[in-house]
């Protein structure tokens, strides 16, 4: 049985597009260990943005969202300017535009899959159209005005279209995150707030199986941002004017709500070329023609084609049976150049996806890290000291009680510089109850939890020894943001020399509090925010009063 359809496509296989997605959702997602393990990657590649709306704290993730990244950005204007990020998504949007959504976005490629769950379908309609405009909307007050409001007037970072509404955030994120075993702890941090976006979640999953991409249309802030440069951006699908007879069919047999090939709605992912009976619409790369119908070449060999045609319609000697002869094996050549033009480009593809793989998950130093390889003799003895704890093995401390970061468990040492030239040596602790808080300056919890902590310092001045250490993950100067403070809690950043995070077990999910007593033994060792209430619950407790 021939399953090949009119246009020369198996409708059984994937279309090229959609391997171009699946292949793209993998290489954004490429970290794999992190499913396993439960943690996001925390590498180098981490500070940049890859060109999809894929989250951050995805355990796969291994760049940054750039919406993500343009709202801290914003939210950091008061001490820094997003040069990086405004030029990242300049470059995206002038290269690409919003052939991203269409061909390399991991969540359109969710809202497509979930599409084709089979349902009555929504058509659309003006009322879609007016919705259309909803995500500039949204663009505006959550992605813009919220964090630069509460980071102008506040100096505390909210990501408002992360924190009220993102549904990667949530799926990709939170789910995949608390779907780990070795996660369970974190259900105690869910609170209204999570409920709310997973309701949010599921209403645009629901919708996105009714109506065509819907989150994509509607919602979407990031793509609203590229549709900005579709009219001028480099790839693109394109319509030959000369060609075009203006019937429509484009426009009404597309998902989206386009006006016209090409629009600020248009996610360029040219299956308007199927149904185009002039086959005048082409995916192009500038000149260059990267997809076009059955039956067309590239613009040079339309050209030639066009060419000895004049010369037919001029009173050359050549028949027309020739000339149409001539003009196929042009287009053919044409054809067979951009298909192996193609596999090339397939091979390289999938060297650097093999590349990503082998390097996000095995090769790459802070990967590496996370198993105990290539760092300090200080970090790496509080790291052994305990795993083997963990395992049962008899290793003690100066108390007598086992190594490692459990309530009971002695706390191996460590020494850090911290952000004002001092040194924290936590052997010259004993006898003090220790206070170790993980944040970060992106992290909104962390900063507002942060006064907090001072106070209760100053309060037990003399009798606290507190550190604050933010990730080795810095998007903001530590120092620079600390500076109108006033807080004189010590403050340090965790390096590849240092590692605390492996002695304390600390993770990708912050704020983080360890308390210790008199003698260096953990009493406590948690995620997630503390009340004043509960700092002063845990001194009295630590302190023996």
């Amino acid at each position: 049985m021939d399953n090949t359809n009119a246009i020369g496509r198996n409708p059984l296989r994937p279309s090229t597009r959609r391997l171009i997605q699946l292949y793209s959702a993998l290489l954004h997602n490429a970290h794999l260990k992190g499913f396993i393990d439960g943690e996001i990657y925390q590498g180098s590649a981490k500070y940049a943005c890859a060109p999809g709306f894929n989250c951050y704290s995805c355990p796969g993730a291994v760049a940054a969202c750039p919406l993500g990244a343009l709202q801290n950005a914003l939210a950091s204007s008061g001490h820094r300017a997003g040069w990086y990020v405004m030029g990242i998504l300049l470059l995206f949007g002038v290269t690409l535009g919003r052939t991203i959504c269409g061909w390399l976005c991991p969540l359109g490629l969710i809202q497509e899959l979930l599409n084709k769950i089979p349902t009555y379908k929504l058509k659309k309609s003006r009322i879609t159209r007016v919705l259309t405009w909803l995500k500039y909307v949204i663009l505006v007050v959550f992605v813009a005005a919220i964090p630069l409001w509460y980071g102008l007037a506040h100096d505390i970072p909210v990501p408002g279209f992360c924190k009220y509404i993102c549904p990667a955030g949530t799926f990709e994120g939170a789910i995949g995150l608390l779907s780990n075993p070795a996660n369970t702890s974190l259900f105690g941090m869910l609170g209204i707030l999570f409920t709310r976006k997973f309701t949010i979640m599921l209403i645009i999953g629901l919708a996105c199986i009714f109506c065509y991409r819907s989150f994509c249309r509607f919602i979407c802030p990031l793509g609203a941002i590229y549709g900005l440069f579709n009219k001028f951006c480099l790839v693109g699908v394109r319509v030959d004017q000369d060609s075009c007879n203006s019937c429509g069919a484009c426009v009404r047999n597309c998902g989206m709500d386009v006006r016209h090939v090409g629009d600020h709605e248009c996610i360029h992912c040219a299956k308007c070329m199927d149904v185009c009976a002039q086959k005048a619409i082409s995916l192009r790369a500038g000149k260059a023609v990267l997809m076009a119908p059955e039956g067309t070449g590239s613009l040079k060999a339309q050209a030639g084609a066009g060419s000895l045609k004049a010369q037919a319609g001029a009173g050359s000697l050549k028949t027309d049976n020739e000339v149409r002869a001539q003009a196929d094996v042009i287009e053919g050549k044409a054809y067979e150049s951009r298909k192996k033009g193609g596999r090339i480009a397939w091979g390289i593809a999938l060297a650097v996806l093999c590349f990503a793989l082998v390097w996000f998950n095995f090769l790459d130093p802070a990967v590496r890290a996370e198993t105990g390889a290539g760092v300090s003799d200080q970090a790496q003895a509080g790291a052994e000291g305990a795993g083997q704890a963990g395992a049962g093995a008899d290793v003690t401390g100066q108390t007598g009680a086992t190594i490692g970061f459990e309530p009971g468990m002695e706390l191996a040492d460590f020494t850090m510089e911290c952000l004002d030239g001092s040194e924290f040596h936590l052997a010259d602790t004993r006898g003090k109850v220790v206070f170790i808080n993980l944040w970060a300056t992106y992290c909104t919890p962390c900063v507002q939890e942060l006064p907090h902590f001072d106070a209760l310092y100053q309060q037990h001045e003399g009798d606290i020894a507190m550190l604050a250490v933010h990730s080795s993950i810095v998007t903001d100067d530590p120092a620079e943001f600390l500076a109108d403070k006033g807080w004189t809690i010590p403050f340090a950043v965790d390096t590849e020399d240092d590692m605390l995070w492996s002695i304390v077990d600390g993770s990708s999910t912050l704020p983080q509090t360890i308390v210790l007593d008199r003698n260096g033994i953990v009493i406590y060792n948690q995620k997630g925010s503390v009340t004043p209430e509960v700092l002063a619950a845990l001194y009295e407790q630590a302190a023996g009063e």
